[in-house]
């Protein structure tokens, strides 16, 4: 039976043996027993896998859009399904988190993130090929030349598929009309990913801020918080390369696709990298699964009266692990309304609560449809935005909330300076982000729907006024978008109503001649031409650097105060309350933010759409064109006015801790001023009282050692 070294002896008796008889100090055994790094390392992890896969599913919001020809405001409901799924758990796990295993019920999570991400795919092995929108135009027997504006245009055949008639791919889309549902396979994942992500920010934050000292707590929790900011970083990365895939890849010759990934009507590999994010959520869950109920508080080994005992052999370092205590469901339920009213009682806490609700909002809606705006704004393609939030946005993002954590632990700051920091940073940030509003850019020239047919009567209501006497004779489709750039700089939905009647070269490389309203009074009669594709904005493309450049700046100064603002929550309420009062106030943020935001910000946005795209079935699709000024208005205006209430909650939060926390932190300050003071003295009269040639305590253990 092994000897037993009680508390009392083991002060005495520091040294162990192992296997090999070798001496080795108790203390160095279990610093290397411990297992909170391993701890951060994996939680570190599954922040990045549950970062992978929701940056990767933002970036796809378009894609998403296009490929089953749903709105923007559809999208936030899928988005929100997220959020949906957080409520559905959020509180029971982050009341039930003490009384739990808390690195298991991550590890289940994990699980339950990848099954959301394999279902959302789904979709793609159900639905057949994707049919972009495009016209039918007619093909000259003696000549490979194809005419779009011709009164025989139905009897013709297409020139993408000259084995199909349009009436035949419109009857062959409505055979499939359950295609249009699909997208609830979407949702329904996004809606298990939600589940599943709720245990890992609660039970992770507090299991680390349990078993670590609290000067490090803050660093270490800003460490996991920025480490997993590189999951959005590569999500980001992969939707990129993604969106630049055609979404039917290693099905479909692409050469035989005629637009390309600056077309509206581009749908990219949505779903590839979403089989890659469920890979990485399932082995961000295995590491939790060996993992103890609980850990030796950080820096508690080095004290001998923490520790009861300990076995000379076998096993040196392994303490028995306390026992998990026995929840009971009754008094759970019991003590849960008292525990929120406590909760709620913080008046810290509550204004910290509807502060968190208005950023999320902001932060939700903005990271939503950026790249939307992006694309509409300056004229750049999906993926080039993508990339560009994903390369230069977020790494400046997560160098931002390192700093951040890093000056906290430097200064070593109090909750009152952590207060200041935080309210400092974002109202700086808020007077940046108005800058925003001086990227102007011109709306896109659309003959007939936000320029005139210039020289030309125009024959429908200004309403719609895509007729003119230029096309009178072509019978072109109002609900068709094929878009053409004609040489005079203008936009036409279709070559038809552009009056093309001739082309030269095949595919993306079609040039249409002839075109009798591009003509105007600026051309001679049959000279003017126009090529597949809308025209290039280029005082917008000029200023995209200006505004990307302004966005870094405003993302990393929000993200130098994240940190700290945080932190104010762990310090402003109980020990005993931390788990809860991270998950009431994710649960805040995300049902009165996160689900909402994409819904009314997608909403309002399609207010602004100039020209829907149109099912094979009747019906409108996905937009096509938006007006930008309106577009930048309504987005950049929303993420303002709720950035406004951030900074009026900022200052209340301000007043509120330094009245409430202004003694503590006096206290604090004389405490470390008065032990400078001894620590000086007592250093001083050791110095004058040692012997000329003797040795100080000091020494005496340093040659001890």
């Amino acid at each position: 039976m092994d000897k037993i070294i009680t508390t009392g002896k083991l002060k005495d008796k520091p040294p162990f043996r192992d296997s090999s008889s070798a001496v080795v100090p108790a203390k160095v055994m279990c610093h290397n027993c411990s297992k909170l790094k391993i701890f951060l390392g994996a939680l570190a992890f599954s922040f990045f896998a549950k970062g992978f896969s929701g940056s990767y599913m933002k970036s796809m919001s378009s894609q998403i859009e296009r490929r089953f020809e749903i709105s923007s405001s559809i999208f936030g409901i899928i988005d929100g399904s997220f959020e949906l799924g957080n409520l559905m758990v959020m509180v029971l796990v982050s009341y039930l988190g003490p009384r739990v295993h808390r690195p298991k019920v991550i590890a289940v999570g994990c699980l339950i993130m990848s099954l959301g991400a394999f279902l959302s795919v789904m979709p793609q092995f159900l639905m057949g090929r994707y049919n972009y929108e495009r016209i039918a135009v007619t093909v000259d027997n003696s000549s490979t030349s194809v005419s779009a504006c011709s009164p025989a245009s139905s009897v013709g055949h297409s020139v993408s598929d000259a084995t199909e008639t349009p009436s035949t791919m419109k009857n062959s889309g409505c055979e499939k009309t359950s295609n249009s549902y699909l997208w609830l396979f979407v949702l329904m994942g996004n809606l298990l990913r939600g589940i599943g992500e709720a245990p890992v920010m609660p039970l992770g934050v507090s299991y680390i801020d349990d078993f670590s000292k609290e000067e490090n707590s803050a660093f270490y929790i800003g460490l996991v918080r920025s480490s997993g900011m590189f999951g959005p970083t590569l999500g980001f990365l992969l939707g990129s390369f993604c969106a630049s895939l055609w979404v039917d890849i290693g099905v479909v010759d692409i050469d035989a696709i005629n637009i390309n990934p600056k077309d509206t009507r581009w749908v990219g590999a949505w779903w590839l990298g979403l089989l890659i994010c469920g890979a990485v959520n399932f082995i961000a869950s295995l590491p939790f699964f060996f993992l103890p109920y609980s850990l030796i508080k950080e820096g508690e080994d080095e004290n001998p009266k923490k520790i009861s005992h300990l076995p000379v052999q076998g096993d040196h370092c392994k303490t028995d692990p306390p026992a998990q205590p026995q929840l009971k469901f009754s008094e759970a339920v019991k003590d849960f309304l008292p525990t929120l009213k406590k909760l709620f009682g913080n008046p810290v806490f509550l204004v910290y609560v509807f502060l968190t609700i208005l950023q999320y909002n902001s932060l939700v809606g903005l990271i939503t449809y950026e790249t939307k705006f992006m694309e509409q704004q300056f004229n750049v393609s999906v993926a080039k935005a993508i990339f560009l939030v994903g390369v230069i946005l977020l790494p400046i993002t997560i160098l931002g909330m390192f700093l951040g954590g890093y000056l906290i632990k430097k200064f070593k700051l109090h909750i009152t300076g952590m207060a200041k920091f935080a309210c400092i940073s974002f109202i700086v940030a808020y007077l940046l982000n108005l800058l925003y509003f001086m990227c102007n850019c011109e709306v896109l020239q659309l003959a007939g729907l936000t320029v005139p047919y210039s020289g030309f009567k125009q024959l429908s209501s200004p309403k719609n006024s895509f007729m003119s006497s230029c096309n009178a004779d072509c019978s072109c489709k109002v609900d068709q978008w094929d878009p053409v750039c004609g040489d005079n700089g203008i936009t036409y939905m279709t070559a038809c109503f552009a009056g093309c009647k001739s082309s030269t070269g095949m595919g993306k490389n079609m040039v249409f001649h002839n075109c009798s309203c591009v003509e105007g009074q600026e051309h001679g009669h049959g000279n003017a031409s126009a090529v597949l594709g809308q025209c290039q904005r280029e005082s917008c493309t000029k200023a995209f650097p200006y505004f990307l450049a302004l966005q870094t700046a405003c993302a990393f100064i929000l993200a130098l105060g994240g940190t700290p603002t945080y932190m104010i929550m762990f310090r402003s309420v109980s020990p005993d309350l931390k788990s809860f009062a991270v998950g009431i106030e994710t649960l805040g943020g995300r049902i009165l933010g996160g689900l909402p935001a994409p819904i009314y910000f997608g909403a309002l946005i399609d207010e602004t759409c100039l020209k829907w795209g149109t099912k094979s079935c009747g019906g409108s699709g996905s937009c096509r064109i938006y007006d930008t000024k309106a577009f930048r208005n309504v987005y950049l205006g929303l993420i303002a006015g709720l950035r406004a209430g951030c900074c009026v909650l900022y200052l209340v939060l301000c007043v509120l801790i330094m009245r409430r926390f202004k003694t503590d932190d006096k206290d604090t300050t004389d405490i470390k001023n008065a032990e400078e003071t001894i620590n000086k003295e007592s250093v001083t009269v050791n110095k004058k009282e040692a012997l000329p040639g003797a040795k100080t305590s000091e020494e005496s253990e340093e040659t001890c050692m």
